[in-house]
């Protein structure tokens, strides 16, 4: 299994935690918690690097190991960190 974690936080008060973990050669599985978001849906996607220093100026483009285009979840042809859009309640929270 291969797991990997992510903490979120900045200072307008966005906060979480998310996980992603894989078995053997299965899909990669999206759980955790993020708070503070405004109602609606918000973009989620995963960035070639880490680094926050710059903002999204330093994370690099989305996640795209295989050379694909930008698509939906359910397209086919689309880079590996489109993940799509996350919900977020009226209390602010995503993933709860």
């Amino acid at each position: 299994m291969v797991k990997a974690v992510v903490v979120l936080g900045n200072s307008d008060g966005v906060k979480g935690t998310v996980y992603f973990t894989q078995e053997g050669d299965g899909p990669t599985t999206v759980t955790g918690d993020i708070s503070g978001l405004k109602p609606g849906l918000h973009g989620f996607h995963v960035h070639a690097m880490g680094d926050t220093t710059n903002g999204c100026m330093s994370t690099g483009p989305h996640f795209n190991p295989h050379g694909k285009e930008h698509g939906a979840p359910e397209d086919e042809d689309r880079h590996a960190g489109d993940l799509g859009n996350v919900t977020v309640g009226d209390d602010g929270m995503a993933f709860d």
